[in-house]
């Protein structure tokens, strides 16, 4: 089938970099994740050998970790340090370190993981919480991206850029260096760990990298969906994502302000059991709104007054076209149009080929769909068909700028690129619904 006229792909492209690493914690394979000071343990030995050099070969050593390892990495001794302040419990019988020895006991527990090895995929797209005035209309944002690196463990990283007036895209560079946030707070209760993380000031957003801190993260931080919140004049910044413990997948919430700071939290409730919830970027008649997935095939539109809780839900939109008999989900948070909601969606065809739809939902009761998506809006193309997942275009989120929407999407689970539609073109290529004002 041919692509939409109105549908513009940009050549603009985000693809992995195996090149870039952060330092995470080394756990000897013996050891148990708790670090309990009452095993004798593998890090236990490790620890006795570093503890028996002499001062003039731990001083090589640390030297030897600094000339390989320094440049790659913001305050790397100031890491080291830390790790070693982590385990300080399962060494509680041994004598009191050095800081040469706590530093470079530190570095025998740390390695680099290349976090965007495999693949660079699933964006979703928010305005800039900065964005200065230009006289030529330059709109910034922000782009969220799910990394995958060793394993198959899913982080979550940033990219910054621009929208000019002709709907072009810029992606800001990269930073060479990319880091793990501080650990401010964890909470825990019945229905999990809440978790607040703060990354250096100094650093750029492209440097800043949220990778799996509780158990129900442990194998990932999947597809978050970001979206601006405006809640009675107070923006915040929330995304919904997939936590994978390696067994068990649920839905979570992250919130922030600036990009900067950030608290991660379990939703609860029946709902939430699943993948590819998004969140209305305002309440509806005083509630908070989601569109969600229950039944691995149609999408629900759920209510709840309290933001952390999901119950119930009512089918919406079920698989009706070929390009959807398979399943259909949400393609991220709703965006609001001047007279209804824009809902993006992904449909699942023959040979579980993955394609982009949209639907409109009615501004005041999204429970009633207006028109929807015939034929795909995108599809794997000729080039779009090879990668880690091959035949998959998939969207967590697209921003409305003026008389466009801007969307970012993956390309077969392996990188991720742009198109623009303009608003009006796109509406018009919808099919109506029975029931809608103009059928």
């Amino acid at each position: 089938m041919p692509r939409p006229a109105f549908l513009n792909r940009q050549a603009s492209f985000l693809y992995p970099d195996p090149a870039r690493v952060v330092v995470r914690p080394f756990r000897p394979a013996t050891e148990p994740r708790d670090l309990n000071p009452t095993d004798k343990t593998r890090a236990n030995h490790i620890l006795t050998r570093v503890l028996a050099m002499d001062e003039d070969t731990a001083i090589q050593q640390l030297d030897d970790v600094l000339a390989n390892f320094q440049g790659r990495h913001r305050n790397l001794l100031h890491t080291c340090e830390a790790r070693a302040d982590d385990m300080e419990a399962a060494f509680a019988g041994h004598q009191r370190f050095t800081t040469l020895q706590r530093r470079l006991v530190g570095a025998y527990f740390l390695h680099e993981y290349s976090f965007e090895a495999a693949a660079l995929f699933n964006p979703s797209m928010v305005s800039h919480p900065d964005q200065p005035v230009t006289p030529d209309g330059t709109h910034r944002f922000i782009l969220s991206l799910r990394a995958v690196g060793e394993g198959h463990v899913s982080s979550l990283t940033f990219r910054s850029g621009s929208i000019a007036e002709d709907g072009s895209v810029r992606i800001d560079a990269t930073a060479r260096l990319a880091a793990t946030p501080a650990i401010h707070a964890r909470v825990a209760d019945t229905h999990g760990e809440r978790v607040d993380v703060t990354f250096d000031a100094e650093s750029d957003i492209s440097e800043r990298v949220i990778f799996p801190i509780t158990a129900s993260q442990s194998n990932g931080i999947e597809d978050a969906r970001f979206l601006e919140f405006n809640d009675e004049g107070r923006r915040v910044y929330y995304a919904t994502y997939t936590a994978y413990s390696g067994r068990a997948i649920r839905s979570e919430l992250i919130e922030t302000t600036d990009f900067r700071s950030f608290r991660m939290t379990p939703l609860r409730g029946t709902a939430v059991q699943n993948k590819g919830m998004g969140l209305f970027p305002r309440r509806i008649n005083g509630r908070y709104a989601m569109i969600g997935r229950q039944d691995n095939e149609n999408l629900y539109l759920l209510y709840s007054d309290d933001l952390l809780t999901w119950d119930g839900g009512m089918p919406i939109l079920k698989p009706r076209f070929p390009w959807e008999f398979v399943q259909i989900g949400n393609c991220g948070a709703p965006i609001e149009l001047d007279d209804c909601w824009l809902l993006l969606t992904h449909g699942v065809g023959p040979m579980r080929r993955y394609a982009i739809g949209a639907a409109l939902l009615d501004k005041v009761d999204p429970s009633r769909v207006l028109a929807r998506s015939r034929e795909p809006l995108v599809r794997p193309d000729a080039s779009e068909r090879i990668g880690y997942v091959p035949n998959v275009v998939y969207t967590c989120g697209a921003m409305r700028q003026g008389s466009r929407i801007i969307l970012p999407y993956a390309v077969s689970d392996t990188y991720s690129t742009f198109a623009t539609m303009e608003i009006d073109a796109l509406v018009a290529s919808l099919e109506l619904e029975a029931g809608s004002p103009d059928k």
